[in-house]
């Protein structure tokens, strides 16, 4: 094999590789021969097929075979005798082949760039540390006093009013016709939110213990049964129970109640997961800070069909009109994350730090206990789809070399509480949709950070 450069510019390299013909025959010579030992043909007992007609049948296939594997073989010979450090896939141009002939071929690789890191101890970047106010846990305390109410039975001739739990038999009809499904049994509801089927609470207002009640209502639009949906529906309702709702004490019960050892023990749970939930979003401003000044401190050649392939994943949903109105944008956007995996995947090489096997297993088991009930699912999932599992230890090591980064430059770390940091999440997130108006790809949201009011709930 002879391998020559044919040109060089920038990060793109043309290599000239030549096969000889020799090579080329032997390995056909080798693989007709396993074929000889393989395939049955009429009027030949196995494995004695003569050679000329093994050719005549399957030459032509198996050429291509060997020419398919030998461009594999060959072309990865000649990138690592140039040690040449490929981005993506290199492109072949093949300039002669053919039974009979030398292979000849151009092989054009896009290499990665060397960059040229730039010292991290003069980076200032803000970082937060959230302090949970004891009124936010409070408030929370409440919550779920509130969804974990005591129920107790009313007098029989009480009627029941908003806020009420009613317990009922029910058999529904549709124009006097019964269907599948109009039968339920110590159906429960509380009244006033409206969760069974719409207008359905208002009409059991004032019923009391034994009594039949009829409610006219429809059937959900979105129903299972699409004959059966958006139908006109008369319930007839035998109360079986009305309940008055008592104010719960938030004590060691209440703890025990969702799951914690006491009231301090359940205090500390709370105040741990919205601190939590606060500092992922706060992570996510810092770590975007981070990558903002990195991409701004290097200087760093693209190798354009990274770029290329990353503005067709990008806007592969986009149709056409849309893909060239946002052109400009999307390949701005495609070159800023390229050039940020390559400063980011230098640092991580250069500074030795690696996702281990064993870090990906404890990251898996993690997400199953933040599923309870899903763990069979969770684990079969990165099972069965071997890339998820890839995808998530390419997620660690990014966190990882951030994580690195952070250790090395000057960190402003200020404790801030819950108001101050919902209003710096705020900004941020109305800034980046500011920055991202103009752009218009899959996944143009991505940075956007969750308000954690939410999570309180």
């Amino acid at each position: 094999m002879k391998i020559e450069v044919q040109s060089k510019k920038g990060l793109r390299t043309i290599l000239s590789v030549i096969v000889d013909k020799k090579t080329i025959q032997i390995k056909m010579d080798e693989r007709l021969s396993e074929l000889q030992k393989e395939v049955a043909l009429k009027g030949f007992r196995p494995g004695k097929v003569p050679p000329s007609v093994i050719k005549s049948q399957f030459g032509k296939s198996v050429y291509g075979e060997v020419i398919d594997k030998v461009l594999r073989e060959t072309s990865t010979k000649a990138i690592s005798e140039k040690r040449l450090k490929v981005a993506g896939q290199p492109k072949i141009d093949l300039k002669q082949f053919g039974e009979g002939k030398d292979l000849n071929y151009e092989l054009q690789i896009d290499c990665l760039p060397n960059i040229d890191l730039k010292p991290l101890n003069n980076l200032k970047i803000d970082n937060f540390k959230i302090k949970i106010d004891k009124k936010i846990i409070d408030e929370k305390l409440s919550e779920i006093a509130q969804q974990n109410k005591i129920f107790v039975d009313k007098k029989d001739n009480e009627k029941a009013v908003k806020g009420n739990k009613v317990s009922f038999n029910y058999s529904a009809t549709i124009n006097g016709e019964k269907f599948d499904g109009s039968e339920g049994k110590d159906v429960q509801i509380e009244l006033g939110k409206d969760l069974f089927l719409k207008g359905f609470d208002e009409q059991l207002l004032g019923v009391k213990k034994n009594d039949v009640k009829s409610v006219n209502t429809s059937l959900p639009v979105n129903h299972p049964k699409k004959e059966l949906a958006g139908k006109k529906t008369t319930f007839e309702c035998k109360i079986l129970n009305v309940q008055d709702s008592e104010d719960r004490k938030i004590d060691d019960n209440l703890a025990k109640t969702v799951g914690a050892k006491d009231l301090n023990d359940l205090k500390s749970l709370i105040e741990k997961q919205i601190s939590s939930q606060y500092s992922q979003a706060l992570n996510s401003i810092t770590k975007k800070e981070i990558l903002d000044q990195l991409e701004k401190i290097h200087e760093v050649e693209l190798p354009k069909n990274l770029i290329d392939q990353e503005i067709m994943l990008m806007t592969k949903n986009l149709k056409p009109e849309e893909k060239e109105k946002y052109k400009t944008d999307n390949e701005k956007l495609a070159e800023s994350r390229i050039k940020l995996g390559l400063i980011l995947n230098d640092f991580g090489e250069k500074n030795n730090l690696k996702v281990s096997d064993i870090e990906v297993q404890e990251e898996i088991q993690k997400q199953i206990k933040r599923m309870p009930g899903q763990e069979k699912m969770v684990l079969e999932y990165y099972q069965k789809n071997p890339s998820a599992a890839q995808s998530l230890k390419g997620s660690l090591y990014e966190e990882k070399i951030i994580e690195f980064i952070k250790s090395k430059v000057k960190l402003n770390t200020e404790e801030i509480d819950t108001q101050k940091a919902e209003k710096i999440i705020s900004e941020f997130n109305k800034s980046n949709i500011d920055d991202k108006k103009s752009l218009k790809t899959k996944s143009s949201n991505k940075e956007k950070v969750k308000s954690k009011k939410i999570s309180k709930k």
